[in-house]
């Protein structure tokens, strides 16, 4: 086994310093309204001294494990490899918000990121509309905006992940500067305002990932038909969900939602419509109990007539906001039961601005705020919302999620799901794994044998 590693991590090491040599560093920053064809991974910004010293830190753990695997076995050497990424993480704090994150979508489409080769626990394992999760942790839409990391995200040993949103025509966003973070209190507020590349760009992405996993399918690189199933969807191990927007100037939502379910829905294992962005103008007003009856029977409409498989068309669900009144609640509730949606999302981000980040001179920035200070009022409406939709309805927990033990308070509260973005920010991928370990002990600890028991405890 431990050759074996050796090997694997020799080869790895080579194919990272060809690519780090015969990559361009000086290539500008790819603009949002790239044409259809470019190439499925982002260019690499123009490195700085800080971040030449990430590279070499980099290089430096490179290195290093290639010392270390030779004494060590592959689920050793892939828990070392995640835990080396706490290394490099704070340099990443060093840089402009928006540029680390593309330097961290960069890394991901390159395969410059650790990848999972430990098997999930099965007391994390469940079923969900008809998939197979192997965990219930996933990343939350706005990370991957152009589906440009799938395969690299999901890699990492989330349970699955939502790219978008995506907009039908390209459209650079909101102007920059719209990241910011405040550090000292786990949180960020953007105001991107849905940068997309556009529903061209996502699909041909995503045609070509299905087109790999379809041809590694009939050439019998995948499990054969005598072993177990895997956890996994149209895009390979893991679940993909497919997050749809609307472009800022449309003066029709729904065609917007409708074309791209009628383009993106055969890559996606679910489909999510975001009404609930602070930093589209008019959009939040869509949660309102007739225009959101209206507008999920057009999109039902759009995804029931297309030609399905055995597995049927992909489940469909809400995205909504934190900042909803009682009655508003009540009102999507309604529309979700007598609709049959799949599912709803609990919750964007807030424009409000709850303790401790009041004192915050960033806090005063417009736009979204997420992260820890989220935690709290996202998953109370995810108790109402449990208890409105009387738990028939799977709802996926997000808001302020840094820990194992936040995610099981958003399962107990009545999440099937969980999702994470702003807790990945900080905590990097040395995150994902610990999060699962935290709630294999949370669950263990309070005697449940499997997710589904765990989900709505709070509620008995």
């Amino acid at each position: 086994m431990a050759g074996r590693a050796a090997t694997s991590s020799a080869k790895w090491a080579r194919e990272f310093f060809f690519r780090r040599v015969s990559s361009n560093p000086l290539g500008a920053t790819r603009n949002c309204s790239s044409v259809p064809g470019a190439s499925s991974a982002p260019k690499v910004p123009h490195f700085s001294k800080k971040g030449r010293i990430l590279t070499g830190a980099t290089i430096g753990l490179a290195i290093a494990g290639g010392a270390y695997v030779s004494t060590a076995d592959e689920a050793t050497f892939c828990g070392w490899l995640f835990n080396a990424t706490k290394v490099v993480n704070p340099f990443f704090a060093l840089l402009d918000a928006e540029f680390a994150h593309k330097l961290a979508v960069s890394a991901a489409a390159r395969g410059w990121v650790p990848r999972e080769k430990r098997p999930d626990p099965a007391i994390l394992g469940l079923e969900v509309w008809g998939r197979k999760f192997s965990n219930p942790i996933g990343l939350a839409a706005g990370f991957d905006k152009n589906a440009e990391a799938t395969e690299g995200l999901l890699g990492m040993g989330f349970g699955f992940v939502e790219v978008g949103s995506v907009t039908p025509v390209p459209q650079e966003g909101n102007p920059k500067p719209r990241i910011f973070r405040l550090s000292q209190d786990g949180a960020i507020i953007n105001r991107c305002g849905f940068n997309s590349e556009g529903i061209v760009v996502v699909a041909k992405r995503l045609g070509a990932q299905h087109g790999k996993r379809m041809l590694a399918e009939t050439s019998g690189t995948s499990s054969s038909s005598g072993e177990e199933v895997k956890p996994g969807g149209k895009s390979g191990p893991g679940i993909l969900g497919v997050n749809l927007g609307k472009n800022k100037t449309s003066e029709d939502a729904a065609a917007d939602y409708v074309q791209g379910v009628h383009n993106l829905s055969q890559y996606a294992d679910y489909l999510v419509i975001n009404v609930s962005s602070p930093n589209t103008a008019g959009l939040r007003m869509l949660q309102g109990r007739k225009q959101l009856k209206d507008l999920v029977k057009k999109v039902q409409a759009a995804r029931d007539e297309m030609q399905w498989g055995d597995e049927g068309p992909p489940p469909l669900l809400v995205k909504i906001a934190p900042d909803l009144s009682r009655g508003e609640l009540e009102d999507i509730a309604a529309v979700a039961l007598a609709l049959h949606l799949d599912g709803l999302i609990i919750s964007n981000t807030t424009v409000s601005r709850p303790d401790p980040v009041t004192n915050n001179p960033v806090a005063k920035e417009a736009g979204g705020l997420s992260g820890k200070p989220l935690f709290t009022l996202s998953t109370n409406m995810l108790k109402e919302m449990y208890t409105l939709t009387r738990g028939k309805i799977p709802l996926i927990g997000c808001g302020g999620v840094s820990s194992g033990e936040d995610a099981y308070k958003k399962i107990r509260a009545g999440a099937t799901l969980v999702q994470l973005y702003t807790g990945f920010a900080y905590g990097g991928p040395a995150l994902i794994p610990q999060i699962k370990e935290e709630l294999v002990s949370c669950l263990e600890r309070d005697g449940f044998k499997s997710i589904h028991e765990a989900i709505g405890a709070d509620h008995r």
